[in-house]
């Protein structure tokens, strides 16, 4: 199964299409067991999501193959190489696991600072005492890959990849990670729920750009298909991505990314790439 269990909604309301809010501990539960059930194996959470690893580590995951991510280092750390290893204790803890399959830097920025090497030793040191498994990074452009790979040779990476933003591809990044062997994570497939809108709940700041949501809708509608659906079989069908992660808030959510990919049938898909930086970095949403 190339599907990976995304769970900042079970730490804190998440996304735009997001309506029910942080995901309790009970439907957390809930959806990891039907998510084990259909082969999901691993699950992407951060200490930046708020109670995730907490409402994870309550429920159980010691099944699952966890990847968390450590946040930015405040400035003025005295021991650096303490605060990152206390940080993965502390995950550690919380998930209530002995070893994690991967670490990733949500910040990697900060590896070009005065903590840089410090960062990559205390992280290159839990990896040979069998702490963490993989080294890697989550960045939100593949534009950052070219200066992170100089620094250190990463075990795996995470990086939005949709139907809009098609950077990985574009930018050959996706068959560069590929060559060097780096393990490869995409999230974002919906665009934060963007995607999987109908046109009467589009929030008006995105009205900008409806040229491109007719194309997307009228696609939908003329194939007959689901956007979780397309959205999903899109990020599948590159061989070079082991794994697409998916957020959802409900069990009911996940059984219907699971139904659409089983029974997909599309082969071909819209053309609504786009290379607007307002629209594919989620970050500069709140601009509009």
């Amino acid at each position: 199964m190339r599907l990976a269990l995304g769970t900042a909604q079970f730490g804190m309301p998440y996304g735009i299409n997001n309506v029910v809010g942080q995901v309790s501990e009970e439907k957390a539960k809930s959806i990891l067991k039907y998510a084990a059930s259909v082969g999901i194996s691993t699950i992407d959470t951060a200490i930046a999501y708020g109670e995730s690893e907490k409402t994870l580590g309550n429920a159980g995951v010691t099944s699952f193959n966890i990847i968390t991510k450590i946040p930015e280092i405040p400035e003025k750390t005295g021991d650096v190489e303490c605060w990152v290893k206390t940080a993965v204790s502390d995950s550690l803890a919380r998930l209530h696991v002995d070893s994690l399959d991967g670490v990733m830097l949500h910040r990697p920025g900060q590896l070009f600072g005065i903590y840089g090497e410090k960062i990559i030793r205390s992280l290159r040191n839990l990896k040979s005492d069998g702490i963490i498994k993989k080294l890697g990074v989550s960045v939100y452009s593949p534009d950052e890959f070219q200066s992170l790979f100089s620094l250190y040779d990463f075990d795996i990476i995470q990086c939005p990849f949709n139907l809009v933003d098609r950077r990985l591809v574009t930018s050959g990044w996706l068959e560069e990670l590929k060559k060097k062997g780096v393990e490869i994570h995409t999230r974002s497939s919906f665009l934060q729920g963007l995607l999987l809108m109908r046109r009467e709940e589009m929030p008006v700041k995105f009205h900008e750009w409806n040229p491109l949501w007719e194309v997307w809708l009228d696609w939908l509608q003329k194939n007959e298909a689901s956007a979780t659906e397309a959205c999903i079989s899109y990020n599948l069908s590159f061989p070079e991505i082991d794994q697409v992660i998916v957020g959802v808030d409900t069990k009911s959510q996940l059984e219907q990314i699971i139904t659409g990919i089983n029974g997909a049938t599309i082969t071909s898909f819209p053309d609504i790439g786009s290379n607007d930086i307002e629209l594919i970095n989620p970050a500069n949403w709140s601009n509009h």
